[in-house]
């Protein structure tokens, strides 16, 4: 409905030409009639050229972490420390009071789901956002390929435009990520996959999944396009799976196959059961509560305002 839209395609095209790139630790100040604040940006570790902000005024600094990551995984470091302590600390908690399974935990768990899935002869999809995790599941998956012989004629296809137009900016901007990442430069770029092949479009109608196969595809939330086509289509077949790897907003057909229901309903309003396996396993790239604690213990700021979370898992934090 025309009342319910936020802004235009002309007004966001219009934000767009008034960005202005920052570089990180870089201090920008700015005046007005005698008055003025100052910022600069932090590594906040959520995806690739995420930021945390410092923000200076009054003689007061506040310290905004917008989406942040305290875990330095497979491309990403982890967000950084600011040297100065706020008076104001605005932290996300998305999570509240939950804790991640360990990294090895969580690896091994996706990756023998994944291989379970297509060994059996399924089809498996993971759905992802374009930007993010997306990049990080790749890597894991196209390096256990690598390490497993058995598994090399079974395609990985990754079905996104702007997934694939993210992944260039990755390979153009590695030497921004991780030592890991930076050494395996000197040998290639870790982004050119072996074993995964990008679908640059997809008619789901048309598409050959008559064998096994694993299928990286947004959305992430299962609510239209690719991802909730194909999970239409393999939904009733037992041998198959779905693997969420991210945090599922309520109310979403991600959060909702979660909690195993018998029955879904597709796009076109069909019900039908629900016999593939679902899985999830945590690669969301927000701190846990356990990293969300220490990290302010570590920043040690004079008040604490939290955001991004349920207001019951708030309250319990």
């Amino acid at each position: 409905k025309p009342e319910d839209v936020l802004y235009t395609a002309s007004e966001l095209n219009n934000c767009l030409q008034k960005v202005e790139v920052l570089d990180y630790h870089t201090s920008i100040t700015l005046q007005e009639e005698g008055r003025g604040l100052s910022f600069y940006a932090l590594n906040a570790g959520h995806v690739l050229g995420a930021c945390m902000y410092v923000i200076q005024f009054g003689g007061r600094n506040i310290l905004y972490t917008g989406d942040y990551s305290m875990e330095d995984d497979r491309h990403l470091m982890a967000a950084e420390i600011p040297k100065q302590q706020p008076d104001l600390l605005i932290a996300e908690s998305t999570y509240g009071v939950q804790v991640h399974a360990s990294r090895a935990e969580r690896e091994a768990r996706f990756t023998g789901t994944v291989e379970r899935i297509v060994t059996r002869g399924g089809r498996c999809l993971i759905p992802v956002f374009a930007l993010g995790r997306a990049q990080e599941l790749l890597l894991i998956l196209d390096e256990y390929w690598q390490a497993n012989p058995h598994l090399h004629d079974i395609p990985i296809w990754y079905a996104s435009k702007l997934a694939s137009r993210a992944l260039r900016v990755y390979q153009t901007y590695a030497n921004m990520m991780n030592a890991r990442i930076r050494q395996q430069m000197d040998i290639g770029n870790p982004f050119e996959f072996s074993f995964i092949r990008n679908l640059k479009s997809i008619d789901v109608n048309n598409f050959d999944d008559s064998g096994p196969s694993v299928v990286f595809a947004s959305p992430g939330m299962l609510q239209s396009g690719v991802s909730r086509q194909l999970f239409d289509r393999w939904a009733s077949n037992p041998n198959n799976g779905v693997m969420i790897a991210g945090y599922a907003v309520e109310h979403t057909l991600a959060k909702e196959i979660m909690l195993q229901p018998k029955e879904v309903v597709t796009l076109e309003g069909r019900r039908q059961p629900l016999n593939c396996l679902v899985d999830y396993v945590s690669f969301s790239a927000h701190v846990d509560f356990v990293q969300n604690r220490s990290f302010i213990q570590q920043v040690a700021p004079k008040h604490v305002v939290l955001v991004h979370g349920q207001k019951d898992e708030m309250g319990r934090f």
